[in-house]
Order: structure tokens, then sequence, then C-alpha cells
């Protein structure tokens, strides 16, 4: 079975900064996900939509860990993924929170975040006593008065302190028997954070009973916070916004703006360039190796026509090469897609390069629940020390043409390859009738 022969593969989408606001993005995840969260049009069938592959509902080579991989390794912003799924994890944990808990951290209303995103976040006035203003006026201590007085009026505001009076506090609260080491990470967090507020302008408030703060910590200083290890293309204003919500509230509401903005980037860019280089089932030298065979096809083909036409054979003779056109073109059309006939075929695939170096092959393909930990950790996504590389980079070139192959699962996926095998079939029959019937009709050479 097939798609419609008119069916186009995904068009490859650059990475870009898109000028659009906040609210046409969320109408058009909110228009994606209403249209089935995928447009056969644009090459992505519903079984492969998005939604479809992040719930879990695919098979091999289109799982979310398949998805994660290629964002890793080929497109290098596996960041986004990442965060797209702790918000998900997180706010179904929110959900199963009692009410009093969530009562701690209110949610962040759009009007709130419409007023920080444009600068309209009104701050609480300073109000001096009126009396001792008039009696110290035009004294040098004006200004001490208004500064004890401000104090006054706000017992709470008191000089911030260091991470490292922070951090003794902390461990006199919970007695001096407490290991330090206990506090090692979250106080690593805990500073990172710390500086994400001051480079925004904002004063840090570390201490609060709302739920999951030290996590919202952890995730401000991997994901939020300039230099951070895994840090999200972020404007200075989303930057800014988020900060300053998530330095009032824990509710997942605060995080709406840059989730938007994330989610947008995996739809319409990530997801379609996924299924795009997933369609390909072969490596690059293969497929390289395969242009190859269909350019000597077609060369073959047309020399063997040349020289039956010089000749003093007649006109059948010259429908003989028909056979060489027709595999060289076809060839030629499905490599061009990234696609090897012969591992079509079989319905099989190679190995990616991270793929072939593991030393359990099945638990790199299996599916697995991607755990919690490794959204919130710290190391990076960097991937140039991995073993695999150099290992890989040793291959001779034969080696990686005749790489190791496995089975296909996905149906949907082997039904997109179906039909491109199809229109190549179909166009290299066509291609090899027009060329063969106009050497039949060029009068022969009689030359030999």
């Amino acid at each position: 079975m097939v798609y419609q022969l008119t069916y186009r593969r995904p068009s490859h989408v650059p990475s870009s900064r898109e000028s659009i606001s906040g609210e046409e993005k969320q109408k058009s995840i909110n228009d994606s996900i209403n249209s089935g969260s995928s447009c056969m049009s644009c090459g992505i069938p519903d079984a492969l939509s998005f939604d479809r592959i992040i719930s879990g509902g695919v098979c091999p080579p289109c799982t979310v860990r398949d998805f994660m991989n290629y964002l890793k390794y080929i497109e290098h912003a596996a960041e986004n993924l990442q965060f797209f799924l702790w918000f998900r994890d997180y706010s179904a944990r929110w959900e199963n929170l009692p009410e009093s808990e969530k009562a701690l951290a209110p949610e962040w209303t759009r009007a709130q975040a419409e007023a920080e995103a444009a600068g309209n976040v009104p701050s609480r006035p300073k109000r001096v006593d009126p009396q001792v203003a008039a009696v110290l006026k035009d004294t040098d201590f004006a200004d001490g008065a208004l500064r004890a007085t401000v104090d006054r009026a706000d017992p709470f505001n008191t000089p911030s302190k260091t991470p490292d009076e922070e951090k003794r506090d902390m461990m006199s609260e919970y007695g001096s028997s407490t290991d330090e080491k206990t506090f090692g990470s979250y106080n690593t967090h805990q500073s990172a954070a710390h500086k994400a507020f001051d480079d925004a302008g904002m004063k840090w408030k570390p201490f609060t009973a709302q739920p999951y703060r030290e996590e919202i910590d952890r995730i401000i200083s991997i994901y939020i916070a300039e230099g951070s290890p895994r840090e999200l293309n972020l404007s200075a204003r989303e930057r800014t916004a988020v900060l300053h919500a998530l330095q009032n509230t824990t509710h997942p509401t605060a995080f709406r703006s840059i989730v938007t903005t994330v989610e947008y980037s995996l739809r319409k860019q990530a997801h379609p360039n996924f299924i795009r280089w997933t369609i390909c089932n072969g490596n690059r030298p293969r497929v390289v190796f395969a242009r190859g065979l269909g350019v000597a096809g077609i060369l073959g083909g047309f020399l063997a026509d040349l020289l039956i036409t010089l000749s003093h054979a007649s006109r059948p003779w010259r429908v003989i090469p028909f056979l060489g056109w027709f595999i060289g073109i076809a060839t030629l059309i499905a490599a061009w897609k990234g696609m090897c006939v012969v591992l079509h075929g079989l319905h099989h695939r190679h190995l990616r390069p991270w793929e072939l170096f593991s030393e359990d092959p099945e638990d790199v393909l299996d599916e697995k629940l991607l755990s919690r930990e490794s959204f919130t950790s710290q190391s990076t996504n960097s991937f140039e020390d991995e073993p695999w590389i150099p290992r890989y980079g040793k291959r001779n070139i034969i080696r990686k043409i005749f790489d190791r192959q496995i089975w296909v699962e996905e149906p949907a996926l082997r039904q997109i390859q179906d039909t491109i095998f199809l229109q190549a079939l179909l166009g290299a029959f066509v291609l090899s009738c027009i060329i063969v019937g106009i050497f039949c009709a060029v009068p022969r050479g009689n030359l030999y």
C-alpha cells in the first residue's frame, strides 16, 4: 500500500528566529493540533505526527529516542526536546498536587505575562513619613531617613546574602552534623539561579514554601541562565520575562512564553526535518554510491544506444538498452531522495553511527522511557568526546557503504518509502521510453 503518487516528502525547514508574536505561534500550534498534528500536503502522515511521536505511538526509527538522537547529533538542538519533555512531565506532576500546595504558587496570568513583555510591570513605591521628610529636608540626613523609613515600613527588606552566607544558614538550620555534600548539588544550581536573576536585574528569592522550588532552580541553571549547559535559544526579552515569572511562582504557567517558542520550533522546524531525514534508509556513503550506480546505468544505456544507432543494426535493437536507462534513472531518482533501492527491497536501513558501536544495540533501538534525571542533568549535549566518533572515522569507505542493516519497523515510514520507490519506477519508465523512442527515430549511421 502506498500514498498518492503526487506525494512529496517534507521540505527542509531552515533554523531561524522568525519575528512573529507569541499569539501567532500559539495559534499555529493550536491549528496543528486541531488538524491532527500533521499535514499530508507537507509530506507528514497522521501516523508520524508530532503528538503521536511524543506520546510513544510509533516504532523505530521514528520514536522519541530517535527524535532525540537526531536533534543531538544532526541538528545540535536537543535541549528543545529535553526541556519540552521535562515541562510535560512537570505539568502532569503539578496537576497531581494537593490543592493546599497549589495555592502556594498562584497562576501566572496572561495579563501579567503581557505586562512583563511590554515592560509595564509596576514596582512598589517607597513611601516616606511626611513629617520626617519635612524636618530633614535639605539636610545631609535626608537619604538616611529615607532608607530608615523604608526599612521600618518593610521589615522584610533585608540585605541580600552571599551564597556562602545562605549555605551556612541552611547548614545551621539542619544542624551541624548534616553532611555538607548533601547540599552541594543544590547550592550549585542555587548559585547559578542567583546569578541568572542578578544578570536580569532582579532580586533572588531562594527560600520559599512553593512546591518544586529547588527543581525550578535547577531548570533555570540548566536551560534558562546565560551560559547554562543546555541553554535554550531565547531572546533577552523572553529570558527576562520567564525569570520574572519564576521569581514569583513555580506554577507551570510561568513558562508559558518560552514553552510556546520551544514547541513552535519543534513542530514547525525540527519535526519536518526529522521525518525528511528518517526517510533516508542509507548513510551518506551508501547514497553517494547509489547515485554513482544510477549515473553509470544511464551512461551504459546511452553508449549502447549510440553504438547501435551508428551501426548497421535495425531499429528494434535500439530498444535493448532500455533496461540500462530504466535501472539507472530509477536508482538515481531514489538516491536523489536519500534512498537506496537495494536496501528498500529488503525494507532495511543502515544503523546510525552512534548505534553501530553500542555494546547492546537492542538497548539503543528499543524505546524506553526517558528518565526525569536526564532532563535535569548538568551534562551538556556535546558529543565530540563520545567513543563512537573516532571509531567510525577509522572505518574505510567500503565498510561504510556496506554497514550493518536493520529492519524498518514503522509501517507508515515503509509506506512512504514504497511511494517514493514507485514514483522512481514510474518516472524511470516514462523517461526511458522517451529517450529510447528518440534513438529509434534517428536514422542508422551505417558506420560499421
